[in-house]
């Protein structure tokens, strides 16, 4: 489907329940050293009463991304001392 759908699309879509069959880790290599692991986990999913051209439905879902750095080099963490609780918006 080329076209985004409308609040009215989701609002008669039908939630779908789900269970998770594998949620695997992509995994990146960033070129200051750290390597970052990400994954999409999936919390809800609405089938619409569109179609694709093959016929086969539309789907609208809900999820979260998971970030991890890890082997993250020294020089790019903060010292023990500078470190304080962070807010993120």
């Amino acid at each position: 489907m080329s076209q985004p759908f409308s609040q009215e699309d989701l609002s008669e879509a039908e939630e779908v329940d789900f269970e998770v069959g594998k949620e695997d880790w992509n995994v990146y290599h960033l070129k200051d050293g750290t390597t970052l692991k990400v994954k999409l986990v999936l919390t809800s999913v609405r089938r619409l009463k569109k179609y694709n051209p093959d016929g086969t439905p539309v789907y609208a879902i809900a999820s979260a991304n998971i970030v991890r750095a890890v082997n993250v080099p020294k020089e790019l963490r903060l010292k023990k001392e500078d470190r304080r609780p962070q807010t993120y918006v």
